[in-house]
């Protein structure tokens, strides 16, 4: 495993400790807005049918927002040059050539 992954599962771990609970599929039903309150909260519920398990309420690890289109529309300008002839220099140095 590479230094960059190591870093990346570092990065997403739980920031509270983890509790495992099981609910009834009924109660999961009735408390669902709750049982998710907790689940964000760090807590992980256990969801059982007729006493075996079924499914997990974990939470997200990931909660940035999502990224919206045009958003930064104005506020960058792409200069003349930008579609230029690069120097030759750095065309060497891209093509491997010094």
């Amino acid at each position: 495993m590479t230094n960059l992954v190591k870093l990346r599962h570092i990065r997403h771990m739980p920031r509270k400790r983890v509790v495992r609970e099981t609910v009834s599929l009924y109660e999961a039903k009735t408390n669902l807005s709750r049982l998710v309150e907790r689940a964000a909260a760090g807590e992980e519920i256990v969801i059982a049918k007729s006493g075996r398990p079924r499914a997990r309420l974990v939470p997200l690890e990931d909660t940035r927002r999502l990224r919206v289109p045009g958003k930064g529309k104005g506020r960058w300008r792409v200069g003349r040059e930008f579609d230029a002839p690069l120097p030759d220099e750095v065309v060497r140095g891209f093509e491997g050539s010094r």
